[in-house]
């Protein structure tokens, strides 16, 4: 096996208010969701974040790339690269960028069928979107 066969992945669904996060591996090919990080219009906790960083040791950063229905990029678009290039930097692992398209929608409908309130603001699901990401990102390797 080398090193390229395994690797630790993070998802993150960025957001204005709250990055949701998962962590997976391609060797098992599962994702779960792991922490929800907030953020002040886009800017994260960056320690916390990085402390996250620290304790899971990706290989990789996924970031969640909000594309609109025809696959067009939408105008959130730019914030989420400038995200991507910013995680780059500070932690020097490799980000790649997946189509995010109805990853909240699902996470709604599966958070609303394991009995969540709808009350998204008081109880964020932005981790179970990472997560979402994540599997996508896992199964089309």
């Amino acid at each position: 096996m080398t090193s390229s066969d395994h690797e630790t992945v993070i998802a993150l669904d960025y957001g204005l208010r709250n990055i949701g996060l998962a962590v997976g591996n391609t060797v098992s090919g599962t994702a779960r969701p792991l922490a929800i990080i907030s953020a002040q219009n886009g800017v994260p906790d960056w320690t916390t974040l990085a402390g996250v960083v620290k304790e899971w040791l990706p290989n990789r950063l996924l970031v969640g790339m909000p594309l609109n229905m025809d696959g067009s990029e939408s105008d959130f678009g730019q914030r989420v690269e400038k995200f991507a290039r910013q995680l780059e930097g500070r932690f020097g692992i490799h980000v790649t960028l997946v189509d995010e398209r109805l990853s909240s929608r699902e996470a709604k409908a599966n958070a609303l069928a394991q009995g969540h309130r709808g009350d998204f603001a008081a109880h964020p699901i932005d981790d179970q979107a990472a997560a979402i990401i994540l599997a996508t990102w896992l199964n089309e390797r």
